[in-house]
């Protein structure tokens, strides 16, 4: 069976005009080309026929990465929007941002039903493996960090190192009904985490941003939900059921890797409370920090800061590449100023391939 096509949105994104979301999400495609990255579409098998059936979008660096730091983002937009503030930073320090859309943000997507975090780290490790890069530091915001999470106690001797933005990892169900969150159910905490009117879209600005917007007119908010944010509604919402329903922190693993956790002090989202919960879980091999005056989305209030941290933490202890043990060669030309569009349709595999590593 061949894949779907593209969703609505994302056909939209390349040709709508007059849209000041396509606009921008075109602006941030090009900043993470100028950064030296380039897109790629990666078909994972499932086993049956060598079907595909999904497909991992993953920005990656023009060149082998010595350094790779792998950056998950959260429930929003996709990648691009989320990080590009950090690209060049990150460059600078030394590091090479690989920068994947989890499933169903952006361009990737799978036929499968599966729709927990561990499915997610699964297939962005599986994304990884593809592309060659065997041991590689880890940054989730938000829902990245559920899946970034869950990557480290799965795969401890291919995540080093762990950066966990305003993830709350450590809730539990119960938290809902407890008064802890804005909302009191799964339902609710879906309809405000995949907003589908301009009322919504304010909301979830209002609450995750300590100093939102004055005016948010509702003709750029119906633009933004059309093109960014029309794509795999009830795949996402399927996304929320199965992080929270049933959640428990007794079945959480501690994972072995040091960890800094990183939290806006007015997180109305995912309250400071999980923070020092997971602090708690993780023991001496964590570290806090609180970033003032940053709500739930610190990573876009204080980049700078945020950034600062991360580079920091990484560079502890870092004597070495990571991946300075392997040799590998280009199995073909890259791509780095080839189009969004040509670059994730033209032959998705070979470009997968591209950091075959010499055996």
């Amino acid at each position: 069976m061949p894949p779907p096509p593209p969703p609505a949105a994302a056909i939209g994104r390349r040709s709508s005009i007059l849209s000041f979301a396509a606009a921008r999400d075109r602006c941030f495609s090009r900043r993470f080309l100028r950064a030296g990255l380039r897109p790629l579409a990666i078909p994972l098998p499932t086993g049956v026929d060598d079907d595909a059936g999904t497909t991992v979008h993953v920005w990656v660096p023009a060149n082998p990465p010595r350094n790779p730091l792998l950056l998950l983002h959260g429930f929003g937009a996709s990648a691009t929007w989320q990080w590009a503030p950090y690209l060049r930073p990150l460059i600078a320090a030394g590091y090479d941002p690989i920068v994947p859309d989890l499933l169903f943000f952006g361009a990737s997507y799978t036929r499968l039903a599966d729709r927990s975090e561990a499915f997610q780290a699964r297939s962005i490790k599986a994304a990884m493996d593809a592309i060659g890069v065997a041991r590689f530091g880890l940054v989730g915001v938000s829902y990245g960090g559920f899946v970034g999470y869950r990557m480290a106690a799965m795969y401890p001797d291919a995540v080093e190192r762990v950066v966990l933005v305003c993830a709350g990892v450590c809730l539990e169900e119960k938290d809902l009904a407890g008064g802890l969150f804005p909302v009191a159910g799964v339902g609710e905490a879906a309809d405000l985490l995949v907003p589908r009117r301009p009322e919504e879209v304010r909301r979830l600005v209002r609450l995750t941003f300590v100093r939102p917007p004055c005016i948010m007119p509702s003709c750029f908010l119906w633009d933004y939900i059309k093109v960014m944010g029309s794509d795999y509604i009830q795949e996402k919402t399927e996304l929320l059921y199965a992080l929270i329903s049933e959640r428990q922190l007794s079945d959480l693993p501690i994972i072995s890797q040091p960890a800094l956790i990183v939290w806006g002090e007015r997180d109305k989202v995912f309250p400071m409370e999980l923070a020092h919960r997971l602090k708690r879980h993780l023991g001496e091999s964590s570290r806090l920090v609180v970033i003032r005056n940053a709500g739930h989305a610190v990573n876009l209030e204080k980049p700078k800061d945020v950034c600062r941290n991360i580079i920091e933490f990484f560079q502890e202890g870092v004597t070495e590449p990571l991946n300075d043990e392997k040799v590998f060669r280009p199995v073909c030309d890259p791509l780095v100023h080839a189009s969004m569009h040509d670059a994730t349709e033209d032959h998705p595999v070979r470009q997968a391939e591209m950091w075959k590593p010499l055996n």
